[in-house]
């Protein structure tokens, strides 16, 4: 492939569009499409078109279609700049055929949004702005410099120059409308797109971190024995030890043996509090799912209080629940966020009941503007409030709400988010819990560990 060609096509971006073969089909569609119009505007419809020049404007796209066969490779992907170039290419062609057969009163016409629709799709802002601007300028030239549409008889065919120009209006009202339109819907499509992967990924972090929990965990099980037989012998011989002249310095080596050994206990303890493989400890109570989601936190320097109680009726015992990473992860998320904005306090509620299990994540910060209540939980918003606190290292676009929500209704929650307070009550008229609410409630089933004998513990393959 030439150097000079890929430099032109794949442009100075470096993210790529789409590929060249994808493009080449649609062309030989297009140029499939014109010359059927052609061919029966002429002979079903009688009229005299200028055959030649039509044919040697679709002769274009012909070439520019081989040319691009002959010199990149089918699978090739067209950078930002390449990608804008062939829809030019496109837009000048198509315009020019417009003005051989009768430019704004060819039906056709409208057809001349289309790359600025593709361009709204697939392109930058900038380059959008480009196509747009240069399809209406396409539009003015060959609205003023075109060929008439006559049939052979010589009668000419003239639209009423009112509906002319309801056709040049509608054809930029289109323009921008689809553009915009467009834009719109595929920013969504990305937005959406890269926050469901950023779920997946804290999903597969949560789930990797559970995992390595669960090997340390069986690492600190199997070693316990000789760790324990260690601290025996050393203990045994520093007791020997003890008053003899001479080996001091055994005994010192001893005891430096012993606190090595209860130096590793600690350790493999503490990397296999976050996650075992034993099935008994897949499920655990409602306030320890809760301490451990909230850990993290705990020395934020906001104040962590948890309330637990069941509601009217229910029985008082925890109940047990799947410690699921998508779980925890979630309430992890939901308690960050309280955390980042909360004045001084975060509270952690739980209730439940014999069919629902309920947690209440409740700050004492501003609240959820007004205007993004009915939209909180979509990725990619802005900060909570403008008068929050900015969160050191975190640009406030609502992903992590975003990624809370979509795993915890993969659980089979579901969230509401309201305000505690009125936010037209000055700070000190405000209740305590006046900040953002968060209510993730599950039916008891979704969640509650099964009832009856685990089985076996499995062992974990690598």
């Amino acid at each position: 492939m030439p150097r000079f060609a890929a430099h032109l096509l794949a442009g100075p971006e470096t993210s790529t569009w789409i590929r060249l073969r994808t493009l080449i089909l649609l062309r030989w569609i297009a140029v499939a499409g014109q010359v059927a119009a052609i061919l029966t505007a002429s002979a079903w419809f009688d009229l005299a078109l200028p055959l030649g020049a039509c044919a040697l404007v679709v002769g274009l796209s012909v070439i520019a279609n081989l040319v691009s066969m002959t010199v990149l490779p089918a699978s090739y992907r067209l950078g930002g700049r390449g990608a804008l170039l062939m829809l030019l290419f496109d837009l000048g062609q198509i315009s020019l055929l417009l003005a051989l057969t009768g430019g704004l009163h060819n039906p056709f016409a409208l057809l001349i949004v289309v790359p600025v629709t593709i361009a709204a799709t697939g392109l930058t802002d900038r380059s959008t702005a480009i196509v747009g601007a240069a399809t209406l300028a396409c539009a003015g030239l060959f609205s003023a410099f075109r060929m008439p549409l006559r049939l052979t008889s010589g009668a000419e065919l003239q639209m009423p120059p009112l509906l002319e120009f309801g056709h040049a209006i509608a054809i930029v009202i289109g323009v921008g409308f689809l553009a915009l339109y467009a834009r719109r819907v595929s920013g969504e499509i990305r937005n959406m797109s890269e926050a469901l992967m950023a779920t997946q990924m804290a999903l597969a972090r949560e789930q990797k971190l559970t995992d390595l929990g669960g090997v340390v965990a069986a690492a600190a099980h199997e070693m316990g024995t000789p760790l324990a037989t260690i601290k025996l012998v050393s203990s045994e011989l520093i007791d020997d030890l003890a008053g003899r002249e001479g080996l001091e310095d055994l005994r010192e080596d001893a005891a430096l043996i012993r606190d090595q050994a209860d130096r590793c206990r600690d350790i493999l303890r503490s990397m296999g509090r976050a996650g075992k493989d034993d099935l008994h400890l897949r499920n655990a109570p409602l306030d320890t799912v809760l301490h451990e989601a909230a850990e993290p936190h705990q020395a934020r320097g906001k104040a962590l209080v948890f309330n637990l109680h069941p509601a009217q009726g229910a029985e008082p015992r925890q109940p047990q629940i799947r410690r699921a990473p998508e779980i925890i992860h979630g309430l992890r998320n939901l308690i960050q966020n309280a955390v980042d904005f909360a004045a001084t306090t975060v509270w952690i509620d739980g209730q439940w009941s014999g069919n629902v299990i309920v947690v209440r994540v409740i700050d004492d910060g501003p609240g959820y503007p007004a205007q993004l209540l009915g939209r909180i939980g979509e990725p990619f918003l802005r900060p909570r409030s403008d008068e929050g606190r900015e969160r050191p290292g975190y640009e406030g676009m609502g992903l992590g709400l975003f990624i809370a929500k979509t795993l915890l209704e993969r659980s089979g929650a579901t969230l509401t988010f309201a305000n505690g307070g009125d936010p037209f009550l000055s700070r000190d008229e405000r209740p305590a819990r006046s900040g953002a609410i968060v209510e993730v409630s599950w039916p008891r089933e979704a969640i509650a560990a099964t009832e009856g004998r685990l089985g076996e513990n499995q062992p974990i393959n690598g």
